[in-house]
């Protein structure tokens, strides 16, 4: 029987605006203009290079970042450090834009909420099932489930760059558990990741996996979780 579940953010509660969009917003704040040619061309080099947090991961990540990479959700300064540096090789017309594109990616602006998401999360709560966000990220997602309205549905984050540990190792899960007061073979772990959120599964956890599609081609995904317990 599931007595608590745990929700993954980026790509299962949440997802990132589309990059060209986020570009755009930046560029627009900047006061700098891209012909419709340019942005799309700056939009593809970023995708490659994977500078996006909650994006595309990168195609190549070049040997002098590839440490940085390895480790960048374990503190908040590596994640930065991580993306910003990707961004500038992608070779944006100004580099004042990694630092301001990494801002916009922390604001509750970029991301959408999946369009089931509040309901099964309030479904849950109205069941007594508590719930935890397990997330691999190097910043604070609370503000963002605040501006969305749906804070008082989750009752604990174990945020890597908090923890000092990532998925899918198991004391991550292990934190999560503890802290929704529920035995690992009681927990159900959702996510997109199928390494790193499949690690719930050696605690004895039950996993269940949804498609980190656009917010528009995914509406039913996370209301087939009510349907688990």
């Amino acid at each position: 029987m599931i007595k608590g579940v745990m929700f993954d953010f980026s790509g299962t509660l949440f997802r990132i605006e589309p990059t060209a969009q986020w570009l755009r917003a930046v560029a627009a704040e900047a006061g700098l203009a891209f012909s419709s040619g340019e942005l799309d061309a700056c939009a593809r080099r970023l995708e490659e290079c994977g500078a996006q947090p909650g994006g595309l991961p990168p195609r190549h990540v070049p040997p002098h970042l590839e440490a940085l990479w390895r480790e960048r959700d374990l503190t908040a300064e590596r994640h930065r450090a991580a993306y910003t540096a990707l961004t500038r090789e992608a070779k944006l017309p100004s580099a004042d834009l990694a630092e301001a594109l990494y801002d916009r990616s922390q604001g509750s602006d970029a991301w959408q909420p999946y369009p089931d998401a509040e309901e099964t999360l309030r479904a849950l709560r109205g069941r007594g099932i508590p719930v935890a966000v397990v997330s691999n990220i190097g910043w604070d997602v609370r503000p963002l489930f605040r501006d969305h309205g749906v804070d008082d549905l989750v009752d604990a984050y174990f945020l890597s760059f908090e923890c000092g540990v990532e998925k899918p190792g198991p004391r991550i899960f292990e934190m999560a558990c503890d802290g929704l007061g529920v035995a690992p073979g009681d927990a159900l772990m959702v996510g997109d990741d199928r390494v790193a959120d499949v690690g719930a599964a050696a605690l004895g956890c039950r996993v269940h996996l949804v498609d980190p599609l656009p917010v528009d081609r995914r509406p039913g995904a996370l209301a087939e979780v009510l349907q688990l317990l």
